[in-house]
C-alpha cells in the first residue's frame, strides 16, 4: 500500500475553520491522506473564538498541535510581531510533523508567515483563494502567498486569469469555486429567537421580522478606522430598525474600532436599543442568519461571496473589498452616513436577489481533495512566462 500523504492544515481563525469544514472532513476521511490540523491565531483566543478547539474535537478531528502566537494590541506593530512569532512557531511544527503538503487559505497576514516557513522548509504549498483583488493589505498578502505556493485552487474566472498572469504554471492552477459558497449551498439549519439571542449582549432581536446585520472590519492601510465605523453607527441609528452587529476582527485598527463600539453600546445610549452585539456564532447558524437578513451592511467578504449565492442584499462600505468580483446584489458606498442610509433603504425596497453562481461550482472541496491526493508534488518553482523570450509586447 502506498504511503499516505501527510497534509498540514493550519487554522488561524474561526471563519477559516467554518468555511473549510467540508474540505477538512473530506481530507480527514480520504484513505490516502494523513490530515494534521494545526491551530493558532485568534482561533485560540476566547474573545474571538470561544471553545473552538472543543468544537473541532467534537467534530471527530484530532488537533496535532496548537500555538499561542498572537501579540495583543490591535495595531500595526502587534500585527507585524504576530506574523514574526507565527513564522517561528509554525517552523517548529512543520519540522516536527514533516508534511508533504501545507494548505494555506486566503489572505491573512499570519497565513503569509506560515507559507514563508513552509517554503523555506521545502514543503509543497497549496493555496486556496489566490488571485482575488481587494482594497486592503490583504491583496498584497494574497499575491505574495500565490508566489510562494505550488498548487492553486481559485474561486472564479478572473482570479484564475490573474494567477496565470503572475507566472504560475497552468497545470497547477484549478478553478474550483469558493469553499465558502459551497458550504452555504449545503446549510439547512433553522434559527430560533431563543437560540440566536443566547449569543452576545444587548437587546434581543426578533429574527422572524426584518433586521440588519452589520460586519465592519478594520482597513489596515487606512488611519481613520474609528471615524469610518462611527459613520456606520450613525447610519444604523438613523435607519431605526433592529440590527445584529458583529465585533471586528483582530486586524490593525481593531483597538480603536472596539473602543468606539463599547461606547456605542453603553446602556444609556438610546441609539442602541434595537441592537445586539455578537463576537461569533457557529458557521451553520451564521449562514442561516444571512438567509434571514434583510440587508448586510459593512465590508465583510461574506457579503460578496456567500450573499451572492443566497441572494441577500448587501451595502458594502469603503475600500476593504474594493475590486473584488461581485454580483448585482451589492451596492458600494463611501464612508458617509447619509450615503449608507440611502443605499440600505434602496436595498430594503428592492428585496432579495436571484442567486448568483459567480463563486459557486459544485463539489469544490471534493475537487481539491482529489488533486491533493493524486497530483505530482514539487518544490522548485519556475516562472511560467506566457510571452516567449524576445517577443515584442508593444
Amino acid at each position: 500500500m502506498d504511503k499516505k500523504r501527510r497534509v498540514c492544515f493550519p487554522i488561524t481563525s474561526r471563519a477559516y475553520y467554518g468555511r473549510s469544514r467540508l474540505l477538512i472532513r473530506k481530507l480527514h476521511t480520504h484513505p490516502g491522506i494523513d490530515l494534521q490540523l494545526m491551530l493558532g491565531g485568534t482561533i485560540l483566543l476566547d474573545k474571538y473564538s470561544s471553545h473552538i478547539a472543543e468544537d473541532i474535537e467534537r467534530g471527530g478531528f484530532t488537533i496535532s498541535t496548537s500555538y499561542f502566537n498572537v501579540i495583543e494590541g490591535g495595531n500595526h506593530v502587534a500585527m507585524a510581531k504576530t506574523a514574526c512569532l507565527t513564522a517561528l512557531e509554525f517552523t517548529n511544527g512543520f519540522h516536527s510533523i514533516d508534511p508533504d503538503i501545507v494548505v494555506i487559505c486566503g489572505d491573512r497576514f499570519e497565513q503569509l508567515a506560515i507559507a514563508m516557513a513552509a517554503a523555506y522548509l521545502n514543503k509543497t504549498i497549496a493555496h486556496i483563494e489566490g488571485g482575488d483583488v481587494t482594497g486592503n493589505i490583504d491583496e498584497s498578502v494574497r499575491h505574495a502567498i500565490t508566489k510562494l505556493a505550488h498548487l492553486h485552487f481559485v474561486t472564479n474566472d478572473d482570479a484564475y486569469r490573474r494567477v496565470l498572469a503572475m507566472g504560475e504554471d497552468p497545470k497547477y492552477v484549478f478553478n474550483t469555486g469558493s469553499l465558502d459558497v459551497e458550504l452555504a449551498s449545503t446549510v439547512t439549519t433553522e434559527l430560533t429567537n431563543e437560540r440566536f439571542n443566547s449569543y452576545g449582549v444587548g437587546h434581543a432581536v426578533d429574527i422572524t421580522k426584518p433586521f440588519l446585520t452589520v460586519i465592519q472590519h478594520p482597513v489596515t492601510t487606512e488611519t481613520d478606522n474609528r471615524q469610518h465605523l462611527e459613520a456606520t453607527m450613525r447610519a444604523i441609528a438613523a435607519l431605526d430598525m433592529p440590527a445584529i452587529w458583529f465585533w471586528p476582527n483582530a486586524d490593525a485598527g481593531t483597538g480603536e474600532m472596539s473602543d468606539s463600539l463599547r461606547h456605542f453600546r453603553e446602556p444609556d445610549a438610546a441609539m442602541t436599543d434595537q441592537i445586539r452585539f455578537i463576537t461569533n456564532v457557529p458557521v451553520d447558524e451564521f449562514i442561516a442568519l444571512l438567509k434571514r437578513t434583510a440587508c448586510l451592511v459593512g465590508n465583510s467578504s461574506a457579503g460578496i461571496k456567500e450573499c451572492s449565492y443566497l441572494g441577500t442584499p448587501v451595502v458594502n462600505i469603503g475600500a476593504r473589498q474594493q475590486g473584488r468580483l461581485n454580483a448585482e446584489h451589492v451596492v458600494h458606498t463611501g464612508y458617509d452616513a447619509g450615503e449608507i442610509v440611502g443605499a440600505v433603504r434602496a436595498q430594503l425596497r428592492r428585496g432579495r436577489y436571484e442567486p448568483s453562481n459567480i463563486y459557486y461550482r459544485p463539489g469544490a472541496s471534493e475537487t481539491i481533495v482529489d488533486r491533493l491526493a493524486s497530483i505530482e508534488l514539487y518544490t522548485q518553482k519556475r516562472f511560467c512566462d506566457p510571452v516567449p523570450a524576445g517577443m515584442r509586447t508593444t
